[in-house]
């Protein structure tokens, strides 16, 4: 690994302390993703601040101190497990325990939106840890397959799982809706989405864990 400068070194951690902030909220979003309970987020992107900045000499001033986070994000998570072996009953709270919902929209799409998350929570770690990375972080699937150390098939699998998971949650809440719909509307009947289509941005094979 290259050897910075003091000078170097002194604009490295400059430019993680000043960039740290702005990710914190996508960062706390991962973390939970990862963990699933709002007070192991709190304390893993606590931790992960203090190893950037100790770490601050490893990154370079100009890249993704987004990636580069969460990668720290992960290790320490990792970590965290290998040596506890366990994640105090699996780390689940109720979801009205966390506040992770926009409250500007209403009732009703709040509600909608606690069930996703809920269902997102629910699916096994490494595909929860996919769709976070990707759709919600917006991460490339080669960037989610460098952040979380698998291969680019393996995310393309995981997400294509959780997809299919998701839509088959979606389909039974539409199916509840309709039937609401049609018991105000004398019987007509509303349509559902469209599952997401395939991605096209990255080819790969992989099989899920």
């Amino acid at each position: 690994m290259k050897t910075l400068s003091g000078r170097d070194h002194a604009a490295a951690r400059r430019a993680v302390a000043a960039g740290l902030p702005a990710i914190l909220p996508r960062l706390w979003r991962f973390a939970w993703a990862l963990s699933g309970a709002p007070d192991l987020a709190d304390d893993l992107v606590q931790a992960t601040c203090l190893r950037a900045l100790e770490k601050a000499s490893q990154f370079t001033p100009g890249s993704r101190l987004d990636r580069w986070a969460f990668c720290i994000c992960r290790s320490l998570w990792l970590n965290d497990l290998r040596a506890r072996r366990l994640r105090r009953g699996n780390g689940q709270v109720p979801m009205e325990e966390t506040d992770i919902v926009d409250p500007s929209p209403g009732v009703e799409m709040n509600i909608l939106a606690r069930e996703i998350v809920e269902q997102v929570m629910a699916l096994p770690r490494g595909q929860r840890e996919a769709v976070m990375l990707v759709y919600v972080e917006g991460f490339s699937y080669r960037e989610a397959a460098g952040i979380m150390q698998v291969p680019l098939g393996t995310v393309m699998s995981r997400l294509a799982t959780a997809r299919r998971r998701l839509a088959r949650f979606g389909d039974a809440g539409a199916e509840g809706a309709r039937g609401k719909t049609r018991k105000q509307t004398g019987g007509a009947s509303v349509g559902t989405p469209a599952a997401p289509a395939e991605e096209g941005r990255e080819t790969g094979t992989g099989k899920d864990t």
